[in-house]
């Protein structure tokens, strides 16, 4: 049977400050949409006001552009996919498996407070599909409530990009908040490796997180593990 992945990106293109450019760490996309790919799935990609998702410039330089954002970039067909991406409400959370909240910075304006992402997820989580983010991603979920009004990362093992990384990064002071303090004030159990910037993947039952832009493979892959 064909799965179906629904992709998350953003619409934001700068931080506070409107000469800060940022968007779609676009790698974190592309390593989990070549997998699912690969597997033959069915895949859609939503942001939380549909059409363009902007892309994180500093993800489109050396070392950090690698060859799966490059054939992305080189694609039109591809980059067609985003600059026209769905809208929440042309969303039917019965026609998807799961679902996958890609990060870069841009995610943490848009994602946390979105009303129409957080229906979806709650719908595709309590018809017993999969809840996926990577990296700053998991901001999608912090406000993401069940049906019951619990929070759906409350009591759950969850990681994404932490605090030490945000400040080794050199943007902690451009934050509009501490996304790993707000998801332990939710009462996730929240994780992070002893490295910073490694891959690394955390599975809760039906709850798959990545914590930086080099473990979206390895969130795929246990996506694709649960499927």
């Amino acid at each position: 049977m064909t799965r179906r992945i629904l992709h998350v990106v953003s619409n934001v293109a700068h931080y506070d400050d409107p000469s800060h450019p940022t968007g779609l760490w676009l790698s974190e996309l592309t390593h989990a949409y070549d997998l699912f790919e690969e597997k033959d799935f069915e895949q859609r990609i939503m942001s939380p006001k549909g059409g363009a998702s902007p892309l994180e410039p500093r993800a489109l330089k050396w070392p950090l552009l690698d060859a799966s954002a490059r054939a992305w970039l080189r694609n039109a067909d591809k980059m067609a996919l985003l600059s026209n991406t769905a809208r929440p409400d042309e969303i039917d959370p019965a026609d998807f498996d799961a679902i996958y909240f890609t990060g870069g910075h841009a995610v943490m304006w848009d994602f946390p407070d979105s009303a129409g992402l957080q229906r979806i997820a709650r719908e595709i989580h309590e018809r017993g599909g999969i809840v996926s983010a990577v990296c700053h991603g998991y901001c999608g979920l912090l406000n993401t409530t069940l049906s019951d009004g619990s929070l759906l990362v409350s009591g759950r093992r969850v990681t994404g990009f932490s605090w030490r990384e945000e400040v080794l990064a050199g943007v902690a002071k451009d934050m509009p908040y501490n996304a790993e303090e707000e998801m332990k004030r939710r009462g996730a159990r929240y994780e992070k490796a002893f490295l910073p910037f490694v891959p690394h993947a955390v599975v809760d039952g039906r709850l798959v997180t990545g914590q930086n832009p080099a473990s979206a493979k390895a969130t795929a892959k246990r996506v694709i593990d649960l499927l």
